[in-house]
């Protein structure tokens, strides 16, 4: 591991760049299509279109993954997320783009992502001594936050100037930004099993070695009700800033910065504090405090829009103070060749919940209001930190499991 530092943070640079960019471009095309058509049920299909690649194809992916070389993946995968946007582009530029078009071809950005995120999870691992994993996971949601505080402030000034396409072409820069960083890193490949399996085989593996595990079984469980009732939620922020607090493209921007504060506060507890010596203790704590931050948000009045900037921010904390510590339990524990299928498996059978959820929520929201999603979900995730504290499972993931489950599960 010696010169970790250097090689990872000259990846995690341009992952900051691609990551601003790419927030500068989604906040500019979710608010042209709220502008557009004002409906909870459009903005619910987008985020379905988001979803769906990672979810029929996740297992697939990580299974590839696990195979291939993980830096030609990445630039491969933000390759094509580049020629998208460029597309994009192109139809904005000659003003016949639509929004079926919007929706092809954020699947297609969503596909390069489903190959993009398990690569450079299953990555840090290899890049990253174990004991600094949770650091890095801390700072990773400061990158987030960072980029959820500048980018969508920065997007609503510049759209009042500056045509869309201006900023899915800076997209596209700080994508070609991050292929630059991530050619010029080598990154190391986990050993390979001797015996050749199909494709089909590794994402069965990948399957079992979750299934035969209690703990990761019940946190799989556990993301796919959160994902059912949370999702939706903020997904459709944009309804609940124009129809609830009669707000425009600032306002919003104040959410989702407000969010971007919270998870760089966070971030920064977990970097310096590290959590607690059982790390999913501090996941546990961040569970109970996303439950507040949600109900503040879900009882907020229509007057007082800076109860619900502060809801946003709890949840931003909270959200890092559980994502971190999960994240890096996972990078320790999980076998490194298994990791891409891991990741993949569990972020696709929970996120496979979400279009459910949505299929349900922009009709709902249209008719009620979206603010009853964030009391549901307020109260489905304080009855799932009450299920962790009591499943002891959960509770003794860290301690890894047998040896012998994983030799099955690689077999």
């Amino acid at each position: 591991m010696a010169g970790w530092k250097q090689r990872f943070f000259t990846i995690w640079i341009g992952q900051a760049f691609a990551m601003f960019g790419s927030s500068l471009a989604s906040f500019g095309v979710i608010w042209y299509m709220t502008k557009t058509t004002g409906s909870a049920t459009v903005l619910a299909i987008a985020t379905m279109m988001g979803m769906l690649p990672g979810i029929l194809l996740g297992p697939f992916a990580g299974a590839l993954v696990d195979r291939w070389d993980r830096r030609v993946v990445m630039i491969i995968a933000d390759i094509v997320s580049a020629l998208a946007a460029a597309a994009m582009v192109i139809l904005f530029w000659h003003g016949s783009v639509e929004i079926w078009q919007i929706y092809a071809l954020m699947f297609v950005r969503s596909i390069a992502g489903t190959f993009h995120f398990p690569s450079m999870q299953a990555s840090t691992s290899l890049l990253v001594p174990q004991d600094q994993l949770t650091r890095v996971a801390g700072m990773n949601q400061m990158l987030q936050g960072a980029s959820s505080i500048g980018a969508p402030p920065l997007a609503a000034l510049l759209i009042s100037f500056m045509p869309l396409p201006g900023l899915l072409a800076i997209d596209i820069c700080t994508v070609l930004i991050a292929v630059g960083t991530i050619m010029a890193v080598r990154i190391p490949r986990p050993p390979r099993s001797e015996i050749q399996s199909s494709v089909l085989q590794d994402v069965r593996a990948g399957l079992r070695y979750i299934w035969n595990w209690p703990g990761l079984r019940l946190v799989m469980v556990f993301s796919c009700v959160i994902n059912l009732l949370l999702t939706p939620a903020f997904s459709l922020m944009p309804i609940l800033v124009t129809r609830h607090f009669e707000g425009g493209a600032i306002q919003l921007a104040g959410m989702e910065a407000g969010m971007g504060v919270g998870i760089i506060v966070g971030g920064v507890l977990l970097g310096v504090w590290g959590g607690f010596k059982r790390r999913i203790l501090t996941a546990v704590l961040g569970m109970f405090g996303m439950t507040v931050g949600t109900l503040m948000i879900g009882l907020a009045p229509s007057n007082i829009f800076l109860l619900g900037v502060a809801g946003m921010i709890i949840m931003g904390v909270m959200g890092s103070l559980t994502n971190g510590p999960f994240m890096a339990i996972l990078q320790t524990v999980v076998t490194p060749q298994m990791q891409g299928r891991v990741f993949t498996v569990l972020g696709s059978v929970s996120m496979g919940m979400a279009p459910l959820g949505l299929a349900f929520a922009g009709p709902i929201a249209d008719r009620f209001g979206v603010q009853t999603w964030y009391l549901v979900g307020a109260v489905a995730v304080f009855f799932l930190m009450i299920g962790c504290l009591l499943s002891p499972s959960i509770m003794r993931l860290e301690e890894g499991h047998t040896g012998t489950q994983e030799q099955q599960a690689v077999a």
